[in-house]
């Protein structure tokens, strides 16, 4: 059997797995990436594909966490221009809506504070006589229209040029390469994994799990046994359509539980998402449910008439991905949105497992790890400043080994 050694062993290899491969090669360590199908094939390939300070969390009174998204945003228009671009949003309010104009314009001045108030921040009611304008919106009942500044993303691309950053600094991945077992000792672990063709061992300080919905099983492989924490899976689907929206990006209100969906320009076409639904089923069997297309669907007629009824709109294809929260009775709209790092222990952890996580503070996600794991790792000689590495389109790594 073959046995490689390393610093810090990573599975999975969406957008975390790939953030933290990238924060540990800058930082000089020896990295192992195994990836089970491909790169991004989970959640890192199906979400709302936005990069974004998280305008609704301001009700929940998550300013730390928008803050966070908000300089993460800043700092990815500036590593990856040709993968991250602003994009204006228009936030309609109607008279059926629960959010007044007072309330939108004021949610907007405090996103655009915790922005720094720079040009990225700057929001503006839309004048009346220029509604017209705004993609065929309904202008019956419409109070106000406010435009801000946000950005969007291919999010499976995304996640590669992370990777791909990551293997030039010297990371080593393996894909497909699926984690079988891990033995745990005073030192760290010994981790287990099949490939196309061949049983390996990877001895490694501290085994990062950045499995997403799989976390807890990941965790179910390990022995001695790590205590998983309680989480609940829900699903956000999301619609392709015809027509893409020429003015940018639309932030409506559903008429049924006033929730947020957005309608999106999307490679010559429109997106349509995202819902939150319950989910408790094999994490590779999820997919856009009926009664999340209808929910979109009579979002985006009501607010679009000329598009016709829920049953005229075309669907052309439909996904859907998955987000980890914590397990409690809030509904999922009104749950934290904060990452959770779990050690299997306090000090010198040797398993440390990524609960949630959102694609724009995927850089903070990977320093905040780093911070946590660095007592169970030796000094190494960093290699670069993450502050300073380019992240450029790149294609999927070759199978196998990569890097």
């Amino acid at each position: 059997m073959n046995t490689e050694d390393c610093d810090v062993a990573v599975v999975g290899a969406g957008i975390h797995g790939a953030g933290v491969a990238l924060a540990a090669a800058a930082a000089g360590y020896t990295v192992r990436i195994l990836e089970r199908s491909a790169v991004a094939a989970g959640t890192s390939s199906r979400s709302s594909k936005l990069i974004h300070g998280g305008l609704r969390y301001l009700e929940t009174g998550a300013l730390h966490l928008v803050y966070e998204c908000l300089h993460e945003r800043a700092a990815l228009l500036r590593l990856a221009p040709e993968l991250v671009r602003r994009v204006p949003f228009y936030l309609p309010v109607y008279r059926d809506g629960t959010r007044g104009p007072a309330r939108i314009r004021a949610g907007l001045g405090l996103y655009a504070l915790l922005a720094g108030l720079g040009p990225d921040a700057r929001f503006a009611a839309v004048p009346r006589r220029a509604w017209g304008d705004l993609d065929g919106l309904d202008t019956r009942g419409l109070r106000a229209v406010f435009r801000y500044w946000d950005a969007q993303t291919d999010d499976a691309a995304l996640t590669r040029a992370v990777l791909a950053a990551a293997l030039r600094l010297g990371a080593r991945a393996a894909i497909p390469a699926e984690l079988t077992g891990a033995e745990l000792d005073a030192a760290g672990c010994t981790l287990r994994y099949r490939t196309q063709d061949s049983e390996r061992e990877c001895r490694a300080r501290v085994l990062v799990n950045a499995a997403g919905p799989w976390v807890n099983a990941v965790l179910e492989r390990i022995r001695p046994a790590v205590p998983a924490l309680p989480l609940t899976l829900v699903q956000g689907a999301h619609l392709i359509l015809e027509g893409a929206p020429q003015r940018g990006v639309y932030y409506l209100e559903s008429p049924r539980d006033h929730r947020g969906v957005f309608l999106m320009p999307w490679k010559g076409q429109a997106l349509l998402g995202t819902t939150e639904t319950p989910y408790s089923g094999d994490p590779d069997a999820v997919h856009a449910l009926d009664a999340e297309r209808d929910y979109l669907l009579e979002t985006l007629c009501r607010r679009f008439p000329a598009r016709g009824t829920v049953r005229d709109v075309p669907v052309r294809d439909a996904f859907a991905g998955l987000r980890v929260l914590p397990a409690d009775r809030n509904d999922p709209f009104r749950r934290s949105r904060e990452t959770r790092l779990h050690p299997d222990r306090e000090a010198r952890p040797r398993v440390l497992s990524i609960y949630g996580g959102k694609l724009t503070a995927f850089r903070a996600t990977a320093r905040a790890v780093l911070a946590r794991i660095a007592p169970s790792l030796p000094q190494r000689r960093a290699r670069a400043d993450p502050d300073t590495v380019k992240l450029e389109p790149a294609p999927e790594p070759g199978r196998e080994e990569a890097g």
